[in-house]
């Protein structure tokens, strides 16, 4: 059975700082390209960031480039989203998204991805 399980989210001040990690388990890690997507009640799931397999790739939405970060540590079975000048329009319940094994394009649709975690809120105060 696959789990993906997120923590790091909470309450944080405007231009603060935040990483989510994302453990997985159940799954080929290391051939699976993963995503973080976030999602505020009453709006549509959207993507925040996508990193492929092997680490070498990471995409973004516009809106967080060059302010989050996500990696990965396939020793781990983990990835990571470190978000970094955090605005109130981050605020958001972020979720962990894996795919099957090696594919990557169409990263930006959710509903690509096959396997989800149960997410976690972020609140950032202006």
């Amino acid at each position: 059975q696959v789990q993906l399980v997120e923590s790091g989210g909470g309450l944080v001040q405007a231009g603060g700082s935040l990483r989510l990690s994302c453990a997985v388990s159940g799954l080929t890690f290391s051939y699976a390209a993963m995503g973080w997507f976030r999602q505020v009640p009453g709006k549509e799931r959207e993507f925040v960031a996508a990193i492929s397999w092997s680490g070498a790739t990471g995409d973004y939405a516009d809106f967080v480039k060059g302010r989050f970060t996500i990696s990965r540590d396939n020793a781990k079975n983990t990835v990571y989203l470190q978000m970094n000048s955090l605005k109130p329009e981050d605020t958001a319940v972020y979720y962990c998204a894996g795919r099957r094994v090696f594919t990557y394009r169409d990263y930006e649709a959710w509903a690509n991805y096959d396997y989800w975690g149960q997410g976690t809120q972020v609140t950032v105060s202006s």
